[in-house]
């Protein structure tokens, strides 16, 4: 037999020697990459969560003080509005601090359990309530430009304020069981803070995708829907008029009446513009968290690299926050599509301000 020259055999103990570092080279390259999606998740909770805590703060108490003067809080519609951004607030504060705070390992939710419970309570209650409370505002709308005169008249503030109340007593009998689902100091889950078991899980996603986020969304869009149709019926409705005025008297009380009937026109269609900008952006920034938290907890058993739960943790902890941008969200729509009322209330209430602390200076 012809013998192997020897710089064959070399070449192929090299060849060995290269495949065999590829393949021991793995699970360094997969360690690289979870260090790298940690160290992202701890930036962006860190620096995203402060300024999404500043933008939900400021833009939801700048809302409650426009919202609470008295030319709009008459008003059923934003009324409902004035109190969606309260609670709104209510699970920006209780949602982001922990947040940021737990990049410097000074998130006590983590760790105590009353903190953990009470924290996702307050979150999960008063995110279901400001939902529901802008379905009710979508409602309101509806009824207000109903050609049906018997269910325009349904839309009243007393109405507006015991469905209001309603509202905060289911949401908050609701998520109840949150407080018996989730416990602090878990391992293997996005957040330490999180639902104890599988069953637990699933109940509270499923409360929380279908509840909170689906339901609403899925009947604003529908009373929205209804909405278009009254106002393409009242428009066929609309017939032209002609009147003849014989008095300057007379002429004054229809200009007046007229001016009257425009100025509330056009603060309902601001009104319907703001409702539904609204429904769009919560159903862009809230579906990925529903979907997410589902996915998390049907696959919550099966068997999973490290590579893979850190991805999963960090798209959980991004959508998370994403959650949290939508309860900000509210103040800037108004601010954009509210038309002159809402952005001249805004100016009279910081005119009034500044003019309170000139006075206080001097």
């Amino acid at each position: 037999m012809t013998q192997v020259p020897s710089f064959l055999n070399k070449f192929n103990f090299i060849l060995y020697l290269k495949i065999y570092s590829l393949s021991t080279a793995m699970p360094s390259t997969d360690a690289d990459i979870i260090a790298l999606l940690n160290n992202a998740s701890a930036q962006i909770n860190r620096y995203f969560a402060i300024f999404i805590f500043l933008f939900g703060v400021i833009g939801n108490t700048f809302n409650i003080l426009v919202l609470a003067q008295k030319p709009l809080r008459s008003n059923p519609c934003t009324w409902l509005f004035l109190m969606s951004s309260i609670a709104f607030l209510v699970s920006t504060l209780a949602g982001t601090i922990s947040r940021f705070l737990s990049t410097w390992g000074a998130d006590l939710t983590n760790t105590n359990q009353f903190l953990c419970k009470l924290r996702i309570f307050l979150v999960f209650g008063s995110m279901t309530a400001g939902f529901w409370l802008i379905m009710l505002a979508t409602v309101d709308r509806w009824l207000s430009s109903s050609i049906n005169t018997n269910r325009r008249r349904l839309s009243t503030l007393k109405r507006a304020q015991r469905g209001a109340i309603l509202v905060l007593i289911l949401s908050s009998l609701l998520q109840i069981q949150q407080l018996f689902c989730f416990e602090a100091n878990l391992t293997n889950t996005p957040l330490k803070c999180y639902t104890k078991t599988v069953m637990c899980g699933i109940i509270s996603d499923l409360c929380f995708a279908l509840i909170t986020i689906a339901c609403p969304l899925f009947l604003m869009l529908i009373f929205g829907l209804m909405i278009i149709s009254n106002l393409r019926q009242s428009r066929a409705r609309l017939q032209p008029t002609s009147v003849t005025v014989d008095s300057c008297v007379m002429q004054n009380i229809t200009m007046t009446g007229s001016d009257s009937q425009s100025q509330q026109k056009r603060m309902d269609r601001h009104l319907l513009i703001m409702l539904f900008v609204q429904v769009i952006v919560l159903l862009i920034f809230t579906m990925p968290m529903a979907v997410s938290k589902l996915y998390t907890t049907i696959t919550r058993s099966n068997v999973k690299s490290a590579l893979q739960n850190t991805i999963e943790s960090f798209v959980f902890n991004l959508f998370l926050l994403f959650l949290y941008i939508a309860s900000g969200m509210p103040f800037y729509i108004y601010t954009l599509t509210g038309g002159q009322v809402f952005r001249r209330t805004l100016l009279n209430l910081l005119e009034a301000f500044i003019r309170k602390l000139m006075c206080q200076r001097n």
